[in-house]
């Protein structure tokens, strides 16, 4: 029986191969209610092939399988465009109170007047930061919140009865899920090239704008890690062909308490929680992608909202949905007065009147919700800055220290991540590179994305890692671009240090075996 996992070659084995007759984890105490004979269309027909394993065997078996992971609180993780960053353990804190942790979604709302608290002042948070008229918080994801933007487009269009602008605009510099999202809500994708500069370009923009154009999808900063140069030149091409711009907010961690979306002319805009504020991130899940919105898509928006009792709704009133951004952000007294003031409302949910629906039962990710909050409000509005320009300073750095070795397409100051070219010499690939990262302790950045630079290495520091990590993660790839040279075999072969090493992904995709053993 193998009882150790980690060693090149030996993969750790399943807890079925563990288990042996007779053996329990767990002991159930006699029941306290008489039994009950189960309805016999509910009983199986044969027992559960389930495995038969001592609690020691459990924690053994789980313990080494958390080993095998990559977390970003065990190594650097520098997965370009994802934004994996530390998650600060009081957000974990707060959200495990029992006032939110334990509190059903099904509770009437003069039960929950704190939880609604909390989401009426995260609403407002969030207008104030990114310069929006309401946000909604239904949204589970960041693509979820780019389907529900792109919705709200179509809707506000067709309410004017503009039923004939089907066309939706996005860069090749732009995320990839946008064109899913555009093929989801019915439009037709139209890209838009990237200049000499890394913008897009303004005059291939302005010419594929006409009276088919419902809007423009666009990541600022973009993919390449660049802020774009002309946003307001390209926002007014937009509007004045009649649509509307969509910016997915993926990554505004770069321009957080600098400049906000909403003054250079987004009309809506989707929050990604776990890569600004610091939400957990991978697994799966959980998410959550709240979209703000101008005055003019209020009416749209998906529902519920949170508003306050005596307020006018979002969709009635010019200013945020929540608490006063400013007021909430300011750590002076002013602030603790109007915290003293919001305590004595009445909370409640409200539907816009021509809301695109839900898109998610009751608040999306609840508890993903509670630890932006408390993020945001352990910052402030210094925090939430130096947050941005730390991002931006080590993303620099970092592209200082290997620039001369692996070579940057755009090569002008970059924001919080920048694109650099992988294969450094003949018949080395970036996916090698990336490989043998993993050799030295180093979670691989995002490679061959975004599509158009060619052998793409994106690497985002963000701002959580020190000096030393930087410096430390810029020297081994260095080391490994000596290796490419000197000893290409290695990265060839890379990973050597993992239970299963380079596995043929072509082959895994077109020919896959879908059972163990098989």
């Amino acid at each position: 029986m193998r009882i150790s996992s980690g060693r090149p070659g030996v993969p750790p084995p399943l807890i079925m191969e563990e288990s042996r007759e007779g053996r329990r984890a767990v002991d159930l105490p006699e029941p306290d209610v008489p039994e009950a004979e189960l309805p016999g269309r509910m009983l199986r027909e044969s027992n559960p092939d389930l495995p038969e394993v001592s609690e020691l065997d459990v924690v053994r078996h789980y313990t080494r399988l958390s080993q095998t992971n990559t977390a970003i609180d065990t190594t650097f993780y520098p997965l370009g465009s994802c934004t994996m960053k530390y998650n600060p353990k009081v957000n974990e804190m707060a959200a495990a109170e029992p006032g939110f942790a334990q509190s059903p979604p099904l509770e009437p709302e003069e039960a929950t007047q704190g939880s609604l608290e909390l989401l009426y002042r995260l609403q407002g948070a969030l207008c104030e930061i990114a310069g929006f008229d309401a946000v909604s918080l239904q949204p589970a994801a960041g693509a979820q919140g780019e389907l529900a933007g792109v919705l709200m487009i179509r809707a506000y269009h067709e309410q004017r009865g503009d039923a004939g602008r089907t066309r939706m605009l996005i860069p090749d510099s732009a995320h990839g899920t946008n064109p899913a999202s555009v093929a989801m809500a019915g439009f037709e994708a139209i890209q838009v090239p990237t200049d000499r500069a890394g913008n897009v370009d303004a005059k291939a923009l302005r010419e594929a704008c006409d009276e088919r154009t419902a809007g423009l999808m666009i990541t600022n900063p973009n993919t390449l890690g660049l802020f774009e140069q002309q946003i307001q030149e390209v926002t007014r091409i937009v509007h004045e062909a009649g649509g509307l711009v969509y910016g997915d907010g993926a990554n505004l961690n770069a321009i957080l308490g600098i400049v906000r979306p909403g003054d250079f002319g987004v009309d809506v805009m989707h929050f990604n929680l776990h890569k600004t504020f610091s939400t957990p991130h991978g697994g799966g899940g959980p998410g959550a992608g709240p979209i703000g919105v101008a005055k003019h898509l209020t009416p749209f928006m998906p529902g519920p909202l949170v508003v306050a009792e005596g307020d006018p709704l979002p969709w009635e009133n010019e200013g945020v949905s929540g608490a006063d951004g400013d007021r909430l952000l300011d750590g002076n007294s002013t602030a603790a007065a109007s915290s003293e003031a919001a305590s004595r409302r009445v909370y409640r949910t409200a539907m816009p009147p021509r809301s695109i629906g839900r898109v998610k039962a009751f608040f999306g990710n609840f508890g993903m919700l509670v630890r932006a909050y408390t993020y945001i409000r352990r910052l402030g509005p210094v925090g939430l800055r130096s947050l941005a320009e730390n991002a931006v300073l080590n993303a620099n750095y970092l592209k200082a220290l290997i620039g001369d070795v692996y070579p940057v397409k755009y090569n002008r100051p970059c924001m919080h991540e920048f694109v650099a070219v992988g294969n450094v010499v003949e018949g080395i690939q970036t996916m090698d590179v990336a490989k043998r990262l993993i050799d030295y302790g180093f979670h691989p950045p995002t490679v061959y994305f975004p599509l158009i630079v060619k052998e793409a290495m994106m690497i985002e520091p963000t701002e959580s890692e020190g000096r030393e990590t930087i410096e430390a993660f810029a020297e081994t790839l260095r080391r490994i671009a000596r290796e490419a040279r000197e000893e290409p075999e290695l990265l060839h072969g890379a990973p050597h240090v993992t239970p299963v090493s380079r596995l043929d992904e072509v082959s895994a995709a077109r020919h896959p075996v879908l059972c163990y053993g098989g």
